[in-house]
């Protein structure tokens, strides 16, 4: 397929710059099999969830992942990104520099008193490898002195950066966070839970995939950024037993998607713990495995998630829909609306 096939058009002022203040008042489009369309609220998503049923969401915790700091040598400022833990004993990151100019091989990077750090490598696509010097616990570090990582089309601050956690995020390491995710209230939650919908929690840290626009002609060439994802027994065995009692798996967020589809099966069709890293791709024509709904936001032009939501839902009802929400004057992107893929 051409990736142009995933081009459709979006005025600005359709890309949400905040959060709602109240998480679950966003909108919710549903999108049926037959293509047929409802316009909810993300709060009536319990509608369309049975008792039995598991509702899978990614637990990842994003990190203060944007660093400010100056060459050594020259003091020219620079900004990094920091994208995924190589060594977490050797402190050695995968990050994005910018300027990358001023990020060549045996460049010292010195953000603060307590942190500096050293590029030691540069590897596909222009991501440094960083080998830092903490003058104390890493992660508390960059907790203290890195910014919340906004993607570039969010233009300003925002006015709480917790908004862009999820209210269940837990496990840090995330550069952006899963934004399907966003909508849930502990008020929903506890309602889904109260109704008899099975919880389920597994992570994948969002690295590289996110940001990385995709430049070839056809979907075939592209090649997925690997991203950390866990999923334990404990994990797995909720899912297990949901499938086996004929219950739906209704995943929130491309992330959680891409983590079940990625997760090993023994001969019986179950699923298995794992973690590690996924490159899988998902594009029309993949057949689902684990996954029966997806709930999910609505996502740039001709982006790899775009493709995954394609796939599942049908090319031309899912671009179909999108046109559909440009008219409605749905929001898009990580602070924006909902969709529901039944």
């Amino acid at each position: 397929m051409l990736v142009e096939d995933f081009d459709y058009y979006l005025p600005k002022e359709l890309i949400a710059q905040q959060p709602l203040e109240q998480r679950d008042n966003s909108r919710l489009m549903v999108l049926t099999k037959h293509g047929s369309i409802k316009h909810k609220k993300f709060s009536d998503l319990i509608e369309f969830l049975n008792p039995g049923d598991v509702l899978v969401l990614n637990n990842t915790r994003v990190m203060n992942a944007r660093l400010y700091g100056a060459r050594e040598d020259t003091g020219g400022h620079i900004e990094i990104l920091l994208l995924s833990c190589v060594s977490r004993s050797d402190n050695i990151w995968h990050a994005l520099v910018k300027p990358g100019k001023r990020g060549k091989i045996g460049t010292t990077l010195v953000f603060n008193s307590c942190l500096r750090g050293k590029v030691i490598d540069i590897i596909r696509l222009g991501i440094r490898v960083i080998k830092f010097s903490p003058a104390g616990d890493m992660a508390d570090i960059v907790e203290r002195i890195g910014n919340v990582p906004l993607p570039p089309y969010i233009k300003g601050p925002i006015n709480d950066p917790g908004q862009y956690q999820t209210i269940y995020s837990e496990a840090l390491g995330s550069a952006a966070a899963p934004t399907a995710g966003l909508h849930f209230t502990h008020k929903l939650l506890d309602d889904i839970s109260q109704k008899g919908v099975n919880l389920s929690m597994l992570t994948l840290h969002v690295g590289l995939g996110t940001f990385r626009p995709v430049k070839v002609e056809t979907v075939e060439e592209h090649k997925m950024h690997g991203e950390y994802y866990e999923a334990t027994k404990d994990q797995v065995n909720i899912i297990n037993s949901t499938v086996a009692c004929g219950g739906k798996v209704v995943a929130v967020g491309t992330t959680t998607v891409r983590t079940l589809e990625s997760l090993p099966m023994d001969e019986t069709g179950k699923l298995l713990p794992s973690s590690g890293l996924t490159c899988k791709f998902i594009y029309p024509g993949y057949k689902f495995k684990v996954v029966d709904s997806i709930v999910t936001n609505f996502h740039l032009p001709r982006s790899t998630l775009l493709m995954l939501v394609s796939a599942f839902g049908g090319h031309e009802k899912v671009m179909s829909a999108y046109k559909i929400a440009v008219k409605e004057r749905y929001r898009f992107f990580s602070f924006g609306d909902a969709m529901l893929l039944l």
